[in-house]
């Protein structure tokens, strides 16, 4: 078992995140002492660490919160889970692909400007 300080040094993610996430239901079974201090077990971090890429990908608290009941509801919800992760993995294609584009016309502006800079370059020596 994990205390909080031993998960953020893991994970990165602050405590007041973590609580944050508890709080909202993301992290549905994070145990807690006789005095009320939490404790983290290798489920939690799983957990932790797929909020945390959920997250990092663009899926709101809100649908993090619908999986997380979904999952609470058992493997009748595979299904529907599944669909919500199939819907996010296309979501998440769909930014790769804009992001390829835009660093495309980022990369063509750079080889321009290396073609200017070797012409100036060339231009100002003189013999």
């Amino acid at each position: 078992m994990l205390t909080i300080s031993e998960v953020t040094e893991l994970t990165g993610i602050t405590a007041p995140t973590l609580r944050y996430y508890e709080k909202e239901g993301l992290l549905p079974y994070v145990k807690r002492n006789e005095n009320g201090k939490r404790f983290y077990d290798e489920e939690d971090l799983s957990w932790v660490h797929f909020v945390t890429a959920l997250r990092a990908t663009g899926m709101p608290i809100a649908q993090i919160q619908r999986y997380v009941n979904l999952y609470k509801e058992g493997d009748s919800t595979i299904s529907e889970r599944k669909k919500m992760m199939l819907l996010h993995k296309k979501e998440i294609e769909n930014s790769i692909r804009e992001l390829y584009f835009n660093l495309d016309k980022i990369n063509y502006k750079l080889a321009l400007y290396d073609v200017l800079e070797s012409q100036i370059e060339k231009t100002s020596l003189k013999i």
